[in-house]
C-alpha cells in the first residue's frame, strides 16, 4: 500500500532546489489539515505534502549530501519514510516542514554513512569496551542530542560518518576555519555534557576524550 501511495505522490519526479517555504498561515493550515488526514492514509494529503515541499527538501538534502543523483535519491527516501513516520508528528509549536527537514536531516546523514568506505571514529574514541557499551552509546546520542544544530551537524559528520574538515565545509557551504571553530566548541560542550551525564552514583573515573 506504501509503495502504490508513493508511487502516486512521486509521480511529479525531477526536483528543483528551493529554499523558501510558504510559511503563509493559508499554507499552514492546509498543511496541518493534510498531515491530519495523511495519518489516516489519505492518498490526497500525502500527494499535496509531497508537491507542497519536495523541491525544499531536495535544496536541504543537496546542500548535505553535495549530489544531484544522491539528492534525489534520498528526497525519495525521506518521502517514502514520512509514510510510515508521519504519526509521529506531533505540532506542539513545531512546523511540520521544520520536523520533515530534521528528518530529511537523518535520512541524508544515514545515507552519507552508509555510503563512507572508510572505518570512521566515534565522538567517544576507539575504545573497544566503549563502543560495545549500549549504555555508553545511549549517552554520547543524549549528549550529541543536546548541541546545538551547526556544531551536531559537524561532530555527526567528523566522527560518526567520517568526513574531513575540508569535506564538512563543503558540504555544509561553510569554510573550512569556521568548521574547526564548529568543531571545537563541539568537542568542549560534548565533554561538558557527557561529564554531566555520567556524574551519577556510580564509583568509577573515566576520562572522556573527543579525537580532533
Amino acid at each position: 500500500m506504501i509503495d502504490s501511495r508513493f508511487a502516486a505522490v512521486s509521480s511529479t519526479a525531477g526536483f528543483r532546489c528551493s529554499t523558501t517555504v510558504d510559511n503563509s498561515p493559508v499554507r499552514l493550515a492546509q498543511t496541518r489539515l493534510a498531515v491530519a488526514r495523511a495519518k489516516e492514509g489519505d492518498q490526497d494529503a500525502f500527494r499535496f505534502l509531497y508537491t507542497s515541499y519536495a523541491n525544499n527538501v531536495y535544496g536541504y538534502v543537496r546542500s548535505i549530501v553535495r549530489d544531484d543523483y544522491s539528492a534525489e535519491d534520498v528526497t525519495q527516501h525521506v518521502f517514502t519514510k514520512l509514510m510510515t513516520s508521519i504519526d509521529k508528528y506531533d505540532e506542539r509549536g513545531v512546523p511540520f516542514f521544520a520536523w520533515l527537514f530534521r528528518l530529511a536531516r537523518n535520512v541524508a546523514i544515514d545515507h552519507l554513512r552508509a555510503n563512507r568506505l572508510t572505518p570512521v571514529e566515534t565522538v567517544s574514541g576507539s575504545d573497544e569496551r566503549d563502543s560495545a557499551d549500549p549504555h555508553r552509546t545511549a549517552t554520547v546520542r543524549q549528549a550529541l542530542a543536546a548541541l546545538p544544530g551547526d556544531q551536531r551537524e559537524v561532530a555527526v559528520l567528523r566522527h560518526i560518518v567520517g568526513l574531513t574538515p575540508r569535506e564538512i565545509a563543503d558540504r555544509m557551504g561553510r569554510t573550512e576555519s569556521s568548521v574547526h571553530g564548529l568543531h571545537h566548541r563541539a568537542r568542549r560542550a560534548l565533554q561538558t555534557e557527557l561529564m554531566r551525564l555520567e556524574s551519577a552514583p556510580v564509583t568509577r573515573t573515566r576520562r572522556d576524550s573527543i579525537p580532533a
